[in-house]
């Protein structure tokens, strides 16, 4: 996977897990009802924040790591036909190890 998306500041790129058919009662649920998975993979990082005094805030997350997030945080984007989520580093709710 070849993203040339480098993000700014204290965002990152990252990509939802794919969830498998949810199948209820042997109905299926289509793809417009499904929720949105919360977990994600880092895809990318930006640099890091400017504090106020010029220096950088070295980012918690690296690319790789697998996080949580909310249903609606960040900005959806679609990229080669794939879906991807860029949000700001506070906007990520844990680190999956």
């Amino acid at each position: 996977m070849s993203v040339n998306i480098r993000p700014l500041h204290d965002r990152v790129l990252a990509k939802r897990s794919e969830e498998g058919e949810q199948v209820r009662g042997g109905i299926i649920i289509p793809d417009t009802a499904k929720e949105k998975p919360q977990e994600a993979e880092i895809i990318a990082v930006g640099p890091g924040k400017v504090q106020e005094d010029g220096k950088r805030a070295p980012m918690d997350v690296k690319a790789g790591d697998k996080v949580l997030i909310g249903k609606y945080s960040g900005s959806e984007i679609k990229i080669d036909d794939e879906d991807y989520v860029i949000l700001r580093e506070d906007e990520i709710l844990a680190v999956v190890s």
